[in-house]
């Protein structure tokens, strides 16, 4: 059984070390009551009952990656500010190296407000800035990585399109890690893929697949593998692992595909679960599963982590327990 294999393999062998390189951000969370409408104009006057700051983007990958059990290396940018420095404080709390985390005092860091009121999502704010990587920067960082990359047993690029991964960084980071013969897993942004070119995975949710692919709709199997040979053919990516909603999760290569079913569960927040997908995957690949088992832990990864509110991480523990029932 897979419960099995995956418990023996998380008693006996060593912890993965995992480098994730992505944008950063910072998830404010306001949670209320709302009782009544404002005079002032017809919204809901919130009452606060509490506030909470969790990492977000690539620091939520990095968070997975730990509470799973992996030795994690995070790389990105954070603005010159206290929310940046909030980002580095949870972080060193959790006890996630931030060391290769360099500071761009030409931007905002990413700070996402939602608020939350009962169960109802009542509205979020962004601030940042998500201009491109100076070309001076993208060297420093770079060279800031290059040393972790050979070290690490798997790297994951988490793109949240907030600037960190140009065309030219994301190509520079690829072909640094081919020369090192390490696994490069993405988690893609925007509609140009050719910047993932030479990666082993990407792993898009249906909606970004069909954008990136220029296919109208992905509603059955015969879009789905035609969206991924298009691709393929920007990429020569090894495999595609998409994401698919209430329909599981689809393994695509070029010679096959399969869908793994979804993991029935109560849908509270789907709020980082991508990040679940990407990190479990990750982490299983760095430890000898192959990719439809990789998947399949993933997608009950993922089946926990979607019922609580906010970004969630889950432990191996909880996964195994989850894969027995």
């Amino acid at each position: 059984m897979l419960a099995d294999k995956l418990y023996n393999a998380y008693k006996t062998k060593s912890k993965p070390n995992v480098l994730v390189i992505g944008d950063l951000m910072l998830d404010h969370y306001i949670f209320g009551s709302a009782n009544r409408l404002s005079p002032e104009a017809p919204v809901p006057v919130i009452n606060i009952n509490k506030e909470t700051k969790i990492v977000g983007g690539a620091a939520n990958v990095a968070s997975n990656l730990k509470e799973l059990g992996a030795n994690v290396y995070l790389a990105g940018l954070t603005g010159d500010d206290i929310y940046g420095e909030e980002i580095k404080s949870i972080l060193d709390s959790n006890q996630i190296d931030t060391s290769l985390i360099i500071k761009d005092n030409t931007r905002l860091t990413t700070i996402k407000t939602r608020v939350i009121a009962g169960n109802h999502h009542i509205v979020r704010i962004d601030k940042e800035d998500i201009h491109e990587i100076s070309k001076e920067l993208e060297s420093i960082f770079l060279q800031t990585v290059e040393e972790c990359i050979k070290k690490a047993d798997i790297i994951i690029l988490s793109d949240y399109n907030k600037g960190l991964l140009s065309q030219n960084l994301c190509l520079r980071i690829i072909e640094l890690c081919k020369q090192n013969n390490k696994k490069v897993v993405v988690d893609p942004k925007g509609l140009d893929y050719s910047k993932y070119q030479g990666a082993y995975i990407i792993k898009p949710n249906r909606k970004e697949l069909a954008e990136a692919s220029k296919t109208e709709r992905i509603t059955n199997n015969e879009a789905l593998v035609k969206a991924a040979d298009v691709i393929f053919k920007i990429t020569q990516a090894e495999y595609l692992v998409v994401t698919l909603s209430e329909a599981g999760i689809a393994i695509i290569s070029n010679q096959a595909h399969k869908v793994i079913p979804v993991v029935a569960t109560e849908v509270y927040d789907v709020t980082g679960a991508g990040d679940t997908v990407i990190a479990t995957l990750a982490y299983c690949l760095a430890m000898g599963f192959d990719i439809e088992e990789a998947a399949t832990i993933a997608n009950y990864a993922a089946a926990i982590v979607i019922k609580h509110i906010g970004s969630a991480t889950t432990t191996i523990e909880e996964v195994i327990q989850s894969l027995d029932k």
